[in-house]
């Protein structure tokens, strides 16, 4: 067994990889508390807090210096403190326009940002305005009216505005996008690329800021960038970021379902699944294509001829997932995987290694999920302390919170649609209006809503991975009012 594992970590290290993104040649030095100026001290002692994280302390001198940076850091270890505590720095109190936009992906995002932000201004003058869907506009245009300096906004909702004239970003000095890998994925992409026509043509600054920069993600932030560095404050040192290693508790007998919630909670463009035995591969297969997933299995049963197929569908980019046993992936190099589940820890430590190691490759983010049920929780202990891994545990998705997910995917999908109609096609569009309200007023009309709307979301969202060709970032043509929308970026299937 021992010479199996060896010959698998040979051939995982053997793989052909592509070359690391190079470090920055100067990348500032983190500041320090006394340093700080003292506006920026009052609001963090408005806060409460004695001190600064790390990712706070090495990011805003990135602001300072006006230098544009993607940082790395997990979830709660004060992100948002990091691009909010050095606007005060940079805003012009005198001028009664938007100088900040802060792109999030959700509505309870935006809230939650908006709130930490007059927290942290108080009295100093400086105006925040949330800007998200499901509400009315009109206290959204009375926030810019009143001279709004920063704007914390989802895409959908912003992009009605910009379109509508009710917002200008003319004076714009930050861009941040809170969460990019979320704010750069398949959901949210489109939306970015019209943001891109309303920015100025002029230099400003833009801050992205993740727990993961996955491959796909690192290909686009140069639309956004100039000359980024890259920070990855996960740990206390300063370096390309690499694989996150995570953990979920699951009950045992609803691991299945579990695994469908982390799907749609992570949203990875390709992945491998991990199961032990061939048994587990053709049940865990067979559950994600009932889900309606772009998937498909390999093991010791299939022929070489069928395995080949099912290989070169992975690396053309027409397979979004594949479900495998840990011989059967022998060989498999996706360069730019994000993600690995492991359904279930495998029987040998030393297989993890060649499990996670399929991710994070090339210098980018990897992602490497394990489901473990309460029995199976001691094997997370015992491969942290063999590899000296620090896992993350992270939250088990509950129902709620994926149909949050989907219906904030769902509806900025669309209203983006709604918004690309004309004239003609909303005129006709009318005729169904008096059906939708009949269907939505019993629970029989409500299914066949929802039906319509799942099966818009399943073609949307889970078919094969989308290839997206970038352009140079060449700087974003002005938008014109009544213009055809003019793309950033060439979509292909």
């Amino acid at each position: 067994m021992q010479d199996e594992h060896t010959q698998q970590e040979q051939e995982s290290t053997s793989q052909p990889q592509a070359t690391p993104q190079p470090e920055p040649a100067k990348t500032l030095d983190p500041i320090q508390f006394n340093d700080l100026p003292t506006p920026l001290r009052e609001a963090m002692a408005r806060a409460g807090w004695s001190e600064m994280t790390p990712v706070q302390a090495g990011a805003i001198p990135y602001f300072f210096a006006r230098r544009d940076v993607m940082a790395q850091a997990k979830t709660g270890s004060g992100k948002t403190g990091a691009y909010l505590l050095p606007m005060l720095k940079r805003i012009n109190f005198n001028k009664a326009a938007c100088q900040m936009l802060v792109l999030v992906p959700t509505r309870e995002l935006a809230q939650q940002v908006t709130a930490e932000a007059n927290l942290l201004f108080g009295d100093s003058g400086l105006r925040v305005a949330a800007v998200y869907g499901g509400t009315s506009y009109r206290p959204q245009i009375d926030a810019f009216k009143a001279g709004a300096h920063l704007v914390v906004a989802t895409p959908g909702r912003v992009i009605d505005h910009l379109i509508k004239r009710n917002l200008t970003l003319d004076d714009l000095e930050v861009l941040v996008f809170d969460e990019a890998d979320r704010m750069l994925s398949m959901g949210f992409y489109p939306d970015m690329v019209r943001i891109r026509e309303f920015l100025p043509r002029r230099r400003y600054n833009s801050y992205m800021f993740s727990a993961t920069f996955p491959a796909q993600v690192m290909r686009l932030t140069k639309q956004f960038l100039h000359e980024a560095d890259f920070l990855s404050l996960s740990k206390d040192t300063v370096h390309v970021t690499d694989t996150r290693h995570t953990y979920v508790i699951t009950p045992a007998m609803d691991k299945d379902r579990a695994l469908v919630r982390l799907i749609e909670m992570e949203n990875p463009a390709q992945a491998i699944i991990f199961c032990n035995t061939k048994d587990q591969v053709f049940y865990v297969t067979r559950v994600l294509q009932r889900f309606g997933y772009n998937a498909d299995e390999i093991s010791s049963d299939l022929s070489q001829n069928a395995r080949d197929k099912v290989l070169k569908h992975v690396r053309d980019g027409k397979l979004r997932f594949l479900v495998a046993t840990d011989v059967a992936a022998r060989g498999i190099d996706i360069p730019e995987l994000s993600h690995v589940f492991q359904y279930e820890p495998p029987e040998d430590i030393e297989l993890y290694i060649h499990r996670a190691g399929r991710t994070g490759r090339a210098g980018a983010a990897g992602t490497a999920v394990m489901l473990v049920n309460a029995l199976e929780q001691r094997m997370v202990t015992r491969i942290g302390a063999f590899y000296k891994i620090e896992f993350e545990q992270l939250p088990l998705p509950e129902d709620e919170d994926v149909q949050s997910v989907v219906a904030q995917r769902l509806v900025g999908r669309l209203e983006a649609r709604l918004r690309d109609r004309d004239r003609l096609q909303v005129e006709r569009m009318q005729r169904m209006v008096p059906l939708v309200r009949e269907l939505a007023e019993d629970e029989d009309g409500v299914a066949l809503l929802a039906m319509l709307l799942d099966d818009d979301y399943h073609a949307w969202m889970h078919q094969p991975p989308e290839l997206v060709e970038v352009e140079d970032a060449a700087p974003p043509k002005k938008h014109e009012s009544g213009g055809k929308s003019r793309r950033g970026g060439r979509r292909r299937r």
